[in-house]
């Protein structure tokens, strides 16, 4: 398996709590390709600091900062601003939890081009993922 179809999911609370032997490990899978994310930022008490240090290549932006997006025009100012960071720092964003064309349509305005949630699909089992392929039925709205 080519290590850039690998990626590995770090809770916000564990890169930015990992000691030294962590964040060399991190750094060690980086170089071989392996593709590191953040998972749920912004549910914990990031330090805006160790996006920068940390050695990751995509921030997943929590669901809870989704929520109020295409109803709540100060929601879209703070989700804008996160963006921001996060594209200033060099990293890709995916925005986690989006569930309406809405939310979705104001993620693709601000500049966010990955997302996941239940407006793209319901969760299914593994067999019937192929069948969803052949059919070109994955995730694309």
């Amino acid at each position: 398996m080519d290590a850039a179809n690998l990626i590995v999911e770090l809770t916000e609370s564990m890169a930015v709590n990992g000691g030294d032997v962590d964040k060399y490990s991190l750094s060690g899978l980086r170089r071989l390709g392996v593709q590191l994310e953040i998972d749920d930022f912004g549910t914990g008490y990031s330090s805006i600091s160790y996006l920068r240090k940390l050695p990751v290549n995509v921030v997943k932006i929590d669901k809870s900062l989704i929520d109020g997006l295409g109803s709540d025009a100060d929601e879209s100012k703070f989700v804008a601003a996160v963006l921001h960071l996060i594209h200033a720092c060099g990293l890709k964003a995916v925005a986690e939890g989006i569930e309406t064309p809405e939310q979705a349509a104001e993620l693709v305005r601000l500049g966010c081009s990955s997302g996941q949630g239940y407006y793209f699909g319901r969760p299914v089992p593994a067999s019937d993922i192929e069948a969803m392929i052949g059919q070109g039925n994955l995730g694309q709205r």
